[in-house]
C-alpha cells in the first residue's frame, strides 16, 4: 500500500487516513517516506486530531499483530510511535531475550543513547517487511528520552527486549529499516524461524548460516 499523498497539508491528509476507520493500511519496504525520516512533532495537530492518530496507530498495531509501530509505517513523517508488548512467550524464551509485558506507550520524539558497551543479537522482523525475520544486533540496554502523547517528558532506561522495542520503533523515525543493522547470512522467511531457529537464543542459527553474533 502507498502512503499518503504528501502534497495535501498534514492534518488534511491524517484526516484522510483515518477516515475509512479501522486499521491502518501499512506501507511496505520500498515507499520512501520509510526512508526519508521524520519531523519532529510540535503540535502541527490539533489534541483531538492527534489523540485519534495515536489510537489508529494502536488498533493497527493490536490487528497486524505487532509489538511496535512508527508513523512512517502508516504514511505519516512525524516523529511518533507506540509500543506495546504482553510477551506472551515461554520462560526459557523470557529468561534468554529479557522480555518481559511492556503496557501501552506513546513515543513523541523519542531518541536512544546506549547505556554501556554490551550488545544482545537475536532474529527480528517488522510489519513494513511482511515475511522475512534476520538476526539484529542491539544495544542490550538504551536511554531513551523524549515525551508521551501528552507532553509528558520521557527519560528511562529500557533494557532485554523491551530495549530492542524501542530502538527498533526509533529507528523508523529516522528512516532506518531492521535489515540496514541486520547480519545477512541471518535473513530467513518466518517460515524457517518457526521451523528451524526458535530457540531461545541464535546460537544454533549462528553457527549453521555462517555468521558470528556479539
Amino acid at each position: 500500500m502507498a502512503s499518503p499523498s504528501p502534497r495535501a497539508p498534514l492534518a488534511e491528509r491524517i484526516e484522510e487516513l483515518l477516515a475509512p476507520g479501522g486499521p491502518l493500511p501499512i506501507v511496505a519496504a520500498g515507499d520512501p517516506v520509510l526512508r526519508t525520516g521524520t519531523t519532529r512533532y510540535e503540535g502541527q495537530l490539533d489534541p483531538a486530531l492527534l489523540a485519534r492518530f495515536v489510537e489508529a496507530l494502536r488498533v493497527t498495531m493490536h490487528a497486524a499483530p505487532g509489538v511496535g509501530l512508527a508513523a512512517p509505517q502508516v504514511g505519516v513523517e512525524l516523529r511518533i510511535a507506540v509500543v506495546e508488548d504482553p510477551a506472551p512467550v515461554p520462560e526459557e524464551v523470557r529468561l534468554a531475550r529479557g522480555r518481559v509485558p511492556q503496557p501501552f506507550r506513546v513515543l513523541v520524539n523519542p531518541s536512544y543513547e546506549p547505556v554501556g558497551s554490551a550488545r544482545a543479537a537475536f532474529f527480528e522482523g517488522c510489519l513494513s517487511v511482511p515475511g522475512y525475520q534476520a538476526v539484529v544486533a542491539r544495544h542490550a540496554e538504551v536511554r531513551l528520552t523524549g515525551a508521551d502523547e501528552h507532553g509528558r517528558p520521557l527519560d528511562e532506561v529500557f533494557g532485554g527486549w523491551p530495549a530492542r522495542i524501542v530502538q527498533h520503533e526509533t529507528d523508523h523515525l529516522d528512516g532506518l529499516l531492521y535489515l540496514d543493522r541486520a547480519e545477512p547470512r541471518s535473513l530467513c522467511a518466518n517460515q524457517a524461524v518457526l521451523e528451524r531457529w526458535s530457540q531461545p537464543t541464535a546460537d544454533l542459527a549462528a553457527r549453521a548460516l555462517g555468521f558470528e553474533l556479539p
